[in-house]
């Protein structure tokens, strides 16, 4: 298919929240280069078609903020160990994204001039418009907020036209599908009904966030092949949330 019988691209600047786990492969924990390659292979096919890319990673693979929290850490502590985690994973991406010469840029929250430049909303925007990936590290820079809130909080400032939520499960279900054999899909659910219905889709404090800024959230199956290329070009895949 030659570039002028591309189907056009519904969302074309998108923010993807990936979590940290999803770069471990078979892996207990840490980062597996070859899963991360795989990753960077995929998105980098939605770049190709033109579309302006922002990655939210979280750090979970490396180190859980709240678990540790949990475990008698002081919180604030722990959440700025999460968002180095965040900034390590960021750092494996790049160098998957470099490795297939795909133009990137890591911007952090937390300055660390090293490794990343230090978040600037118009720079983040000027790398996208010039085709680079920007992979946005370190949360929002403060204890007490999840990489979720990081994602909606980027995603408004940035311009994105939706949050795409890189998942293991296809969608959004009334119970846990794994679990629970009459789990029912939601292919469309609207923010108050997600409320209502008590639906975990994010944090309360990114869900108010989209929410109040008409932000939709698709939750899809990442690691099905191909599923990132169809979100974009408005297929019907996994849930969105409006």
């Amino acid at each position: 298919m030659t570039a002028q019988e591309q189907p056009e691209l519904k969302y074309k600047r998108i923010l993807l929240k990936l979590g940290g786990e999803s770069l471990m492969g078979r892996r207990s924990h840490g980062v597996d280069p070859e899963a991360t390659l795989r990753i960077a292979r995929e998105i980098s096919e939605i770049q190709a078609m033109g579309a302006e890319i922002a990655i939210v990673v979280g750090g979970g693979n490396i180190f859980r903020g709240m678990a540790a929290a949990a475990k008698g850490m002081d919180r604030g502590t722990a959440d700025y160990m999460g968002m180095l985690a965040t900034l390590m994973n960021a750092l494996a991406l790049h160098d998957a994204f470099s490795k297939i010469h795909v133009p990137v840029r890591v911007q952090s929250a937390i300055n660390a001039p090293q490794v990343a430049e230090p978040y600037i909303r118009q720079k983040a925007i000027r790398h996208m418009e010039k085709g680079r990936i920007v992979i946005l590290a370190s949360g929002v820079g403060s204890p007490y907020f999840t990489t979720d809130t990081a994602a909606a909080l980027r995603a408004v400032e940035i311009g994105a036209e939706a949050i795409l939520k890189a998942t293991k499960v296809d969608g959004i279900y009334t119970k846990d599908p794994k679990k629970h054999a009459d789990a029912i899909k939601y292919h469309k659910v609207s923010y108050d009904q997600a409320l209502k219905d008590k639906l975990r889709v994010m944090d309360m404090t990114a869900f108010a966030m989209c929410r109040d800024n008409h932000m939709p959230v698709i939750v899809f199956d990442f690691f099905t092949p191909g599923n990132l290329k169809k979100v974009v070009h408005g297929k019907k895949i996994g849930t969105v949330v409006y």
